[in-house]
């Protein structure tokens, strides 16, 4: 494919991959994992960042700002004061950098975006200058709400994160999807690659994970399948795949020579 970039923010992308830092069982692993996905955004939770006060230990260090769009996302906050003090840390350890992944959480068990909160954090870190890519339920008001607010992209989970379950409301997904004029990403509970690519094959415009590569046997290598399942997956809604229909033969019925 040529040309067929996604946009966040009026930023340009290849990949259509992005990816966490979390859960790897050392920094080896997580950076050759990250380079064989291919991905260009890199997500980081900001208490991760903030709790590193030696910076030669920085996982700024090994992911770097220089090589990645870095993604700093307020993992953890379950209040909105937490969410935007996160926020405005995240902010000036970047630099100034307005791009920001939205987390407000509703308990520790299920990691379940709590979405009256999430709706009043992003309408104060909109008009604060943020540049919000939002994680949130796939409920439809909600999402068209975030919109409204000025996200820049909205973000449902496939299923809770680290389930791996893949997409368990694909139809709650799909109209998303369908109404949503800002870059629509499937994030949390991707298991496989199949789970990547059907995704894209709905039309989201990319996908988000962490544990599925991270905690797989094999991360470098689940990374790289990663990768070819998006670009499978992209590559097929682009296409167009024909309805589904009753049984039809596969071989001509006319015109052939009878036995």
């Amino acid at each position: 494919m040529t040309q067929d970039n996604l946009v966040i923010a009026g930023k340009t992308y290849s990949s259509r991959l992005l990816v966490g830092t979390g859960k790897y069982k050392d920094e080896a692993e997580a950076i050759v994992s990250i380079e064989a996905s291919g991905a260009e955004i890199v997500t980081v939770a900001v208490r991760r960042i903030d709790l590193q006060n030696d910076k030669d230990s920085s996982i700024l260090d090994y992911v770097s700002p220089e090589k990645y769009t870095i993604l700093p996302n307020t993992a953890g906050a379950y209040t909105i004061k937490d969410a935007v003090r996160m926020a405005n840390l995240g902010r000036e350890i970047l630099g100034g950098k307005n791009l920001l992944k939205l987390e407000v959480l509703d308990d520790p068990k299920t990691l379940l975006p709590n979405m009256g909160l999430t709706i009043q954090a992003a309408d104060i870190l909109v008009r604060d200058g943020f540049e919000v890519m939002v994680y949130c339920t796939s409920d439809y008001e909600s999402c068209m709400k975030l919109e409204d607010l000025g996200c820049v992209s909205i973000m449902p989970l496939a299923a809770p994160i680290g389930t791996g379950l893949g997409i368990s409301e694909p139809q709650k997904i799909q109209k998303i999807i369908d109404s949503v004029a800002v870059p629509v990403i499937v994030d949390a509970g991707i298991g496989t690659a199949s789970d990547a690519s059907i995704a894209m094959e709905m039309g989201a415009d990319a996908v988000l994970l962490n544990t599925a590569i991270a905690k797989s046997e094999n991360p470098t290598q689940m990374a790289s399948a990663m990768k070819l399942a998006v670009e499978a997956g992209r590559l097929a809604y682009k296409s167009g795949r024909i309805p589904k229909s009753q049984p039809s033969p596969s071989s001509p019925e006319k015109g052939i020579i009878e036995s």
